[in-house]
């Protein structure tokens, strides 16, 4: 079942994903190399990603599988828990991990593993 448990779950198992707080004690903020890769907002249920570019965030949002992430620029999409199957999930996030990451500096990426 998709839900905060599953998202923390799977972002838990990225090298170097540390979880945080900083918009409060209802929102779950993944980072990798202080950079956020994934939220959850106080309602949970959705997690916000980022996607490779702003088409594709458009086009996760025109077919329904996703929503405008508010707040955050437009080359992210919140996907509401439901709209897509758990695979596509996992893929979105996984996704955005490997964007922010590979927009980290290489000596951070390394010592990440």
């Amino acid at each position: 079942m998709q839900d905060r448990a599953f998202v923390n779950g799977f972002c838990a198992t990225f090298p170097g994903a540390e979880v945080s707080q900083p918009f409060g004690p209802d929102h779950d903020c993944w980072k990798v190399g202080g950079k956020m890769f994934a939220i959850i907002g106080q309602a949970g249920d959705g997690v916000s990603v980022k996607t490779d570019h702003a088409d594709t965030a458009r086009l996760l949002i025109e077919t329904g599988r996703a929503i405008r992430a508010p707040y955050l620029h437009v080359s992210w999409a919140r996907i509401p828990f439901g709209r897509v199957d758990d695979a596509e999930l996992r893929e979105r996030i996984a996704t955005s991990y490997a964007l922010i990451r590979a927009g980290l500096p290489k000596k951070l990426q390394a010592a990440l593993g």
